[in-house]
């Protein structure tokens, strides 16, 4: 029974301990709780009275725990004049249970100050970024889509930083062992409980001792806690004071220092987080190419904002000022880092470079766009060029020097037309920069004179704009003073609502500033006219030209990381790098984009309806063709008359031939062959000479004047086919074109050189030929010989007329007077007449002493002439004798046939020259059958095939098609094309891009 009394008690003293460790305030009376339990509640209490009980000789061990079995407890010895009692389990628990709960509630409010402070603290280290959220790209805010963001929370913060936000644990452990070595050495040993076997009188004198050792437990604990408070107060009040004591610069310091390493810290997790969003993109675009032949891949929204541009480009060669859409203009004076920075947007060394020399002489758009590899290509070419190897790189760079070189007119130093080159590549920022000519000063050697004023009217071109992103480059490295784009740019832009400040080569401006804060001065724009929307500085490498992209952005965070203009503020973390000048021009420029694309598309709108108006006022029964579609009609017009050529009859063919063969050699045959034949005595002579002469001519001339004859036949044929007016259906707006294809096509051609070897052995065949088989061909001899004598004989008698002047009749008809030249040529020609009148036999030359007779005769008269003068007129007198003569003995050669078929047997009449004539006229004939055929069977078509090729070639050449292809009603077409096709492509981009927001 005494057992399960005590075992009750001490439940009892163990729920009253843990109700009042646990703070329970219980509304039970104080008279009803238990001794003990009213002890704890109010340790003063009248009825409380502490009593040792009597001791006893016999006891025995026990426990309280009847379930349980019994364990032999170590008695301490006997103090204070008490007799030895038994030792209660129950007691020391509740002491160590006091223990705890204090242990824990120190630890939980010392922990939880300590940690809010922290905290604090590092809430006020943290700047304030609101201001420069339009900093981070808009994927950023949607990265949860991309990023398992609660694998990289788990990550974040690193174990050093959880180690400075936890309490001070040796400090802790420290109070800790204090409370510890209190409470174990408050009494000399463990207090002994004895109790007898019987006698509710024990219980109560127990009760009472037990519960005298917790009130004294609970007094000692309060004592330590004030006492602590105290030493907390006091370490306070010392750390305040010692504060105090630190100096504000040295705050201040320690401060910058923090918020530098805060900074970087969070560039850091930036960094990794955009290096893990380009792999992440990279993989999609990936994927998406591997599909590109299963599907039709969606163009981007800067691709399709490139295009827009390059049909504006095409349209408005002269940069008008209609073309208000947005595109980054990177302007400079040379050498100042603009192509560098262009570089490192870009992520590739991808334009030539030059020491102080300009490379840069026509403007070069750069369309910068996301794709699974990093590569570039031109607008008209299908190559691409791998940016990851160094071969590629360099043909890039040739490749963009060459188009530059070809761009430059010649006598010009720099070209206003656009080289539009597009690169790609995982993490590049979306935007469309336009490199420029660099600003200079002075022109040198070897450049034109109107060098400075161009490049200042093509910068001036591109930042007329309203709506153009001005990126301002400037020298670090230079003095301020010496900046001539910062004067351009301050007129262009002079509120700075468009224009964004860089400042290259950095490290080397705080190398040799000897005054840092005038770094500071040109960042804020404290130096120049000019004000800006943004100032950025940034380090474009050590001015090593074989330094890689990586290289040059370690080096260029390296350097910020340790340098004195972030370390003092003069610089904030937000405008340095080149991958924040990078981010924060992206995100002007679709700014921009966004803001004035659409009142572009309304102002095109407009443009397409007045012109469509006018169309329809000026041409209202015309298709609207432009340039090209001309061209294509204009090229199925020209390739059927080419094909015309082979419709012309043979008879036609031989005809011309003929024709315009003996106009080319009838002056060689009378002149060379025919008068120096019949100067001869006798027929046999005759025919030798001329065998010898023919054969001569045959095989070094009249091949080749064959051939020509037969060429010139067809270009004149083709022109007359090709410049032949259609009737109603003739356009003239063709004409220039068709003449131009005509020349090229002619100047193409060649004839075949084997013509003239089969040619010469068919002619010297018909020359050698002399049967002349009836009557007809005779008679049509005679008839070719009378045409020619005659000819000659006219002209003959215009050159004596040119030489003695007008007759006496136009002298009194039309009041003309001869020259005192003429004069002297007529009274010469009369005197060798009366000459010839004596001798009609005269051979062809005149002796000297003839000369002399004559010219003594003149003189005799007054007219002193010159030998010379006197041969010169015995030729034509003497040539027209001759004709004469001939054709007077070709009419005697009418009824010759007979006798030419008796070999002229028993006949004074001989006919030779008929039969030469003859043979003449055969070969003449013979050739242009030849030729004819040669023409019908191969030229013609080789000339079809020329006239395509170019064709095809004027049809690649825009310049050639512009040049002939010209008037209002082309231009008018190809200004509503270009419109239709913008406003089309805009709308397109509008509409991507309300679908991307």
């Amino acid at each position: 029974m005494w057992r399960a009394r005590r075992a009750a008690v001490a439940c009892e003293v163990c729920q009253s301990l843990v109700k009042h460790s646990s703070g329970i305030q219980r509304n039970f009376p104080l008279q009803k709780l238990h001794l003990v339990s009213r002890s704890i509640y109010c340790s003063h209490h009248p009825t409380l009275k502490l009593q040792r009980p009597q001791l006893r000789t016999s006891f025995q061990q026990f426990s309280s725990l009847t379930n349980l079995s019994l364990y032999k407890l170590k008695l301490s010895p006997i103090k204070y004049g008490y007799q030895p009692r038994r030792n209660f389990w129950p007691a020391r628990l509740a002491a160590r249970l006091l223990k705890l709960r204090y242990i824990i509630l120190g630890s939980a409010v010392g922990g939880g100050y300590t940690a809010k402070k922290t905290f604090d603290e590092w809430k006020d280290m943290i700047p304030d970024l609101s201001d420069y959220k339009w900093i981070v790209p808009d994927f950023i805010w949607e990265i949860d889509e991309y990023i398992d963001l609660e694998k990289i929370r788990k990550a974040l913060p690193s174990s050093e930083d959880l180690a400075k936000l936890a309490p001070d644990l040796d400090k802790l452990a420290e109070s800790f062992s204090l409370l510890k070595d209190f409470f174990t050495t408050g009494s000399p040993g463990e207090t002994a409980f004895r109790a007898t076997d019987h006698g509710s009188e024990s219980d109560k004198h127990y009760r009472k001792g037990l519960l005298g050792e917790l009130i004294l437990l609970q007094q000692q604990i309060q004592e330590h806690e004030e006492e602590a408070r105290r030493a907390a107060g006091q370490y306070s009040t010392s750390y305040a004071h010692q504060k105090r004591k630190v100096s504000d610069k040295e705050k201040i310091d320690q401060l910058q220092e923090e918020l530098l390493h805060t900074q970087l810290k969070y560039q850091r997790i930036l960094e990794r987080l955009e290096k893990e969003n380009k792999e992440l993109r990279k993989l999609v675009l990936q994927k998406d190419d591997k599909g590109i032949h299963h599907r039709k891949l969606k163009k981007s929204l800067i691709d399709m904002y490139s295009e827009v541009l390059d049909v504006l480009s095409d349209y408005d060669a002269s940069y008008n000022t209609q073309d208000h859409l947005p595109r980054v203009v990177v302007v400079g004076d040379q050498s100042a880092g603009k192509t560098s920075v262009l570089e490192m947007i870009a992520q590739a060394r991808i334009f030539p470079r030059g020491s102080g020399e300009m490379m840069t002489r026509s403007p070069v758009k750069v369309t910068l766009s996301e794709g699974p590899h990093h590569v570039a290509l031109f607008k008209d070419s299908s190559r691409e060029f791998d940016l990851t190897k160094e071969e590629d790189l360099a043909a890039l760079r040739h490749e963009i020097e060459l188009r530059m070189r070809k761009n430059v007119k010649e006598g010009c130093t720099v070209s206003p037309e656009t080289i539009s080159l597009n690169v790609k590549g995982p993490g590049l920022q979306r935007m469309v920069l336009v490199d420029l000519p660099g600003v200079i000063n002075t022109v040198t050697s070897g450049m034109a004179p109107d060098t400075k004023e161009t490049i200042f009217s093509i910068s001036k071109a591109y930042m007329q704009n309203p709506n153009a992103i001005i990126l301002c480059i400037q020298d670090g490295s230079v003095d301020a003073e010496r900046s001539i784009v910062t004067d351009l740019v301050s007129q262009m832009d002079p509120h700075g609502r468009r224009t964004i400040f860089v400042l290259t080569k950095v490290d080397l401006a705080e190398k040799n500033v000897a005054s840092p804060s005038r770094i500071q001065q040109i960042i804020e724009g404290k130096l120049f006219p000019m004000k800006a929307l943004g100032y950025f500085a940034v380090v474009t490498g050590k001015g090593n030209s074989s330094e890689s992209i990586e290289a040059i952005r370690e080096y260029e965070e390296e350097f910020f990381q340790n340098s004195k203009l972030l370390k003092t503020s003069m610089l904030k973390a937000h405008q340095v790098t080149t991958r924040n000048l990078s981010l924060a021009v992206s995100d002007c420029f679709w700014k921009m984009v966004r803001e004035s694309v659409e009142q572009q598309a309304d102002s095109f709108k407009a443009t397409r309806f007045n012109l469509e108006t006018e169309w329809k006022n000026n041409y209202p029964r015309l298709r609207e063709l432009d340039r090209n579609e001309l061209f294509e009609k204009a090229k199925n017009e020209i390739l059927d008359e080419v094909i015309s050529l082979s419709q012309v009859t043979p008879k036609h063919w031989e005809e011309i031939l003929q024709q315009t063969l003996w106009e080319r050699v009838s002056t060689h045959v009378i002149e060379n062959i025919y008068l120096p034949a019949a100067q001869t005595m006798n027929s046999g002579t005759f025919n030798t000479t001329v065998d010898i002469k023919l054969k001569q001519w045959t095989d070094k001339q009249l091949p080749n004047k064959a051939v020509e004859v037969a060429w010139e036949t067809l270009q004149e044929e083709f022109s007359r086919f090709m410049t032949e007016p259609k009737g109603k259906e003739h356009d003239d707006i063709f004409d220039k074109l068709k003449e131009a294809v005509k020349e090229e096509s002619i100047k193409r051609h060649k004839w075949n050189d084997f013509a003239e070897d089969s040619l010469r052995v068919i002619q010297h065949n018909a020359l050698e030929d002399r049967s002349i088989s009836d009557k007809q061909q005779w008679d049509a001899a005679i008839y070719f010989m009378e045409e020619a004598l005659q000819a000659r004989l006219k002209d003959t008698e215009n050159a004596i007329e040119n030489m003695i002047g007008p007759d006496w009749k136009k002298r009194w008809l039309y009041w003309k007077n001869r020259t005192q030249e003429q004069g002297v040529h007529n009274e010469t020609k009369n005197e060798l007449e009366k000459m010839l009148k004596c001798n009609e036999e005269h051979p062809a030359y005149l002796a000297s002493d003839e000369i002399t007779t004559v010219r003594k005769n003149l003189e005799s008269r007054g007219v002193e002439v010159d030998p010379s003068l006197i041969k010169d007129t015995w030729h034509q007198v003497y040539r027209r004798h001759f004709l004469k003569t001939a054709l007077n003995h070709c009419n005697l050669c009418r009824r010759g046939f007979y006798y030419y078929q008796r070999h002229f047997i028993d006949s004074e009449l001989e006919c030779n020259d008929v039969v030469l004539f003859w043979r003449i006229q055969r070969m003449l004939a013979i050739t242009a059958n030849t030729l004819r055929q040669q023409l019908t069977n191969t030229e013609v078509r080789r000339l079809e095939k020329n006239v395509k090729e170019v064709l095809e070639d004027f049809a690649e050449d825009g310049e050639k098609k512009i040049k002939l292809l010209t008037g209002k009603r082309v231009q008018l077409a190809e200004d509503l094309k270009k419109v239709r096709e913008i406003q089309e492509k805009l709308d397109a981009f509008i509409e991507a891009l309300h679908q991307e927001k």
